[in-house]
């Protein structure tokens, strides 16, 4: 038994060895492109025997036809993405093959037909039929179509839709942005539209540049055949001592039939290349695309057919091969009007329209923008603005408040004044406004009237005066201590402010939930054991409600279901209760909040007389009490309260007012009313180590 764990061991490095000398001898593909790569460098510089040369040369022409079918059978031009890297490839491995054959040409041309391959002897006695002066002419003539017609035409397309693709791209990118921010996209399927229009921007610009391999690839095929051919005849004549015309015979022969064998695979690699830019946004296979544009209307083929019927009946025309097309194309319109595209079977009688359900009419938008028609440009257009700030907004509420906003729909309204704009919360109107495109939005600071000529108005979102100002005058007025804002920017913080009002309203049960369900897997535990035995999700809700309300980020959300279990483990029930719990439990959070600029909390503590008021004024049972305080004496609260905060506001400090534990939630119900953006907070709910000042007392 001792030996076990040696021969366990002595078995794994065995099986380790193996592994590692497996993997040596089968590389990855990457490492065979690298392979290749460097083997057709090598052939630049290196010998190539007659075999490998033939080989190569093989590979050349069935690489091009592959390369060929794979374009005509493609869907879109992006399935395609690697053609570009293909094309330099190919181009390299005929410019290889090419310098292989000339090096056999002129080392062994004397030597026979066959000094530079076989495959070079078969396109240079075969397809030339053994004439000189013809394949000189076909050679021209493959030289011409793919220089001057293919590769040209090809490179100009792939130029134009380089150039249109990134003209584009702006505007296509905020499209996809608008979409997302209406809620027509989820961020899913954005991010894969995002990638697509990535890949083909990619695609179309690295096609403008490969074009560029087969322009040259061409122009040196040219200057190849004239050196070989010049080449071979002064090796010819000078060191072999051939007559002349037994050296233009034979090197000639050997250079076009090398030409030949190069050009065509090029002539197969450029039209690939036409056909991927020329598909352009054509979807579906290409037989698929001219079949059913060409053949789907018969009037074009009953007009061809007819042209080609009296073409062949002309005098001195070969009546049989235009006839023949005739016959063809006449049973094709004749079919074609007979069966439409789509029509195998009489079509049945047309449906009326189902009306939408009633239900539909239930729906409702969480939030929506209304714009007047002079506010459309902020949400489309070349620079939709509008919906880039909307999709920030929607994040920094993620990332402040802890929960995703629903998205927020933009649509017109006419009945709106033209420059202006409603923000609407569950179809109620939380809001208007009225903005002045092409202008500025100036404020002061100080709250006074900048000292500037424009139209006075007043920002809607804090109710401060303004000015809207020609653009010309904004650097006037930031020099002159003005702050200065674009008409999108004042219509998305009055959409902000909104929000941040609203935000308890906007925390559905359904939202509640899936922010339970989105906890990491570590606090499902703690999920199961609070809900439901001890609170509901709708509890839960009510809870995130009320911090929300009062702009307490819920985003430590297991925090806070720890608080909600302790405050239920004591037999609370109260909503307010187990709230201020809660906020006991996000004492460093909440004090964290308010810690002003000078790094305390300032404070307007609500003195012993109003603590005894406000414990005194509370009825009923201790789950639900009540604040039953006389009207005369609430208005003296208030009254006290706006003398205190309206001081300390003067001296520069934005305070908080400070009281008990067991009032906190009773006083603020009245501040809410009076003073919404003044936070309340209890005793307990100031975290140890933070700095205080009190400032004032009611």
């Amino acid at each position: 038994m001792s030996d076990a764990p040696s021969s366990l061991a002595q078995a794994g490095r065995l099986q380790a060895g193996l592994a590692a000398k497996f993997k040596l001898r089968n590389p990855g593909t990457d490492v065979w492109l690298a392979v290749g790569v460097v083997a057709l460098l090598s052939v630049l510089v290196l010998p190539l025997p007659t075999l490998m040369l033939d080989l190569g040369l093989a590979l050349s022409i069935t690489a091009s036809v592959l390369v060929l079918m794979v374009a005509l059978f493609l869907q879109r031009p992006l399935d395609f993405t690697s053609f570009p890297t293909l094309l330099l490839l190919t181009t390299l491995l005929r410019l290889s093959l090419n310098v292989a054959t000339t090096r056999l040409i002129l080392s062994h041309g004397n030597e026979g037909p066959s000094a530079a391959g076989h495959v070079v002897q078969a396109f240079g006695g075969f397809l030339m039929g053994g004439d000189v002066v013809i394949g000189l002419i076909v050679f021209s003539i493959l030289l011409v179509v793919n220089f001057m017609v293919i590769t040209k035409g090809s490179g100009r397309i792939a130029e134009v839709a380089a150039r249109f693709s990134l003209d584009a791209m702006p505007g296509k990118q905020m499209a996809i942005d608008a979409e997302l921010s209406s809620g027509a996209l989820d961020e899913a399927a954005a991010r894969k539209k995002r990638r697509e229009l990535e890949e083909e921007s990619g695609f179309y610009g690295a096609m403008d540049g490969a074009a560029k391999f087969v322009r040259g690839d061409a122009i040196a095929a040219l200057l190849i055949t004239f050196i070989n051919i010049l080449g071979g005849l002064a090796i010819g004549l000078g060191r072999h001592g051939m007559a002349f015309a037994d050296a233009a015979s034979t090197f000639t022969t050997l250079t076009v039939g090398d030409g030949l064998v190069s050009q065509i695979p090029a002539l197969l690699v450029s039209t690939a290349a036409g056909i991927v830019v020329t598909k352009g946004g054509t979807e579906g296979s290409m037989d698929a695309a001219m079949m059913r544009q060409l053949g789907g209307n018969p009037k074009p083929l009953a007009l061809a057919g007819g042209a080609a019927a009296l073409l062949g009946l002309m005098p001195g025309l070969p009546a049989l091969p235009f006839l023949t097309l005739a016959g063809l194309a006449g049973t094709g319109a004749y079919l074609r009007a007979k069966y439409p595209p789509g029509k195998a079977a009489p079509e049945p009688a047309p449906v009326a329209p189902a009306e939408p359900p009633i239900s539909d009419a239930l729906r409702m938008d969480m939030i929506r923008l209304e714009l007047g028609l002079g506010l459309l440009g902020l949400a489309g257009g070349e620079s939709p603005r509008l919906t880039e700030q909307i999709k920030a907004l929607r994040r920094t509420i993620a990332g402040e408040m802890g929960f995703v906003l629903p998205p927020v729909r933009i649509q017109d309204n006419m009945q709106l004044p033209q420059d202006g704009y409603s923000v609407r919360i569950k179809e109620i109107e939380a809001g208007r406004g009225e903005i002045r495109p092409g202008q500025m939005l100036a404020m002061d600071p100080k709250g006074g009237l900048p000292n500037l000529p424009g139209e006075r108005t007043i920002e809607p979102a804090f109710g401060l005066p303004a000015l809207w100002i020609d653009p010309d005058q904004r650097e006037k007025a930031v020099f002159s201590g003005c702050t200065v804002v674009d008409p999108p920017s004042v219509l998305a913080t009055h959409i902000t402010e909104i929000v941040r009002q609203t935000m308890a309203e906007l925390l559905s049960f359904a939202e509640t939930q899936k922010l339970l369900d989105e906890l990491p897997r570590e606090q499902h535990k703690l999920v199961a054991e609070l809900i439901p035995s001890q609170i509901t999700v709708g509890g839960v809700q009510r809870v995130l409600q009320a911090l929300l309300a009062e702009r307490v980020s819920i985003r430590d959300l297991p925090t806070i279901l720890e608080g909600i279990q302790e405050a239920c483990a004591s037999n609370t029930r109260a909503i307010p209760a187990i709230v201020g719990h809660v906020r006991t439990r996000l004492a460093r959070q909440i004090s964290d909040s308010y810690v002003g600029p000078a790094g305390y909390i300032p404070l307007v503590t609500l003195g012993s007389v109003w603590e005894a008021a406000f414990s005194e004024a509370l009825v009923g049972p201790p789950e639900d009490r009540q604040l039953a305080m006389a009207p005369s004496k609430l208005s003296d609260f208030m009254h006290a309260l706006r003398t205190a905060f309206d001081a300390a506001t003067q001296a520069g400090e934005m305070p908080v007012l400070l009281t008990s534990g067991a009032i906190r939630f009773h006083v603020r119900a009245i501040v809410d009313r009076i003073r919404p953006a003044t936070p309340v907070m209890a005793q307990s709910e100031i975290f140890p180590r933070v700095r205080i000042r009190t400032v004032g007392t009611i």
